[in-house]
């Protein structure tokens, strides 16, 4: 199973990005996945999570400004990022099982700067 997340970049603070996941197969479906973000010295944290049941939860720092999503026909798991602030810089992970193992993307770099 691979996993590629993609869509990050530099951006001014207030600015939005969307985060792409794509997956070799179809293990979003059904299935809890999540994204994380590790930045430079810190732990990887937990970002946001999809359960198998369709329940939404969001870190309390990323709570009203950020969505994930999953799009199941296209294999692909989003997040959206909006009104982003400097220490939503990070590299960001997307999280899924497959076989009773949870894979992780290779992430993608979000940095945001003025």
């Amino acid at each position: 199973v691979q996993l590629q997340a993609s869509g990050g970049g530099l951006v001014q603070p207030g600015g939005s990005l969307r985060l792409s996941c794509a997956a070799s197969r179809s293990i979003f479906r059904g299935n809890t996945v999540a994204w994380y973000r590790q930045a430079p010295g810190k732990q990887r944290e937990w970002v946001a999570t999809i359960t198998s049941g369709g329940g939404i939860n969001y870190a309390d720092s990323v709570k009203g400004r950020f969505t994930i999503s999953r799009d199941n026909a296209r294999n692909k798991l989003y997040l959206q990022m909006n009104s982003l602030k400097p220490e939503d810089s990070a590299v960001y992970y997307c999280n899924a099982p497959y076989g009773g193992i949870y894979y992780w993307g290779q992430g993608t770099q979000v940095t945001v700067s003025s």
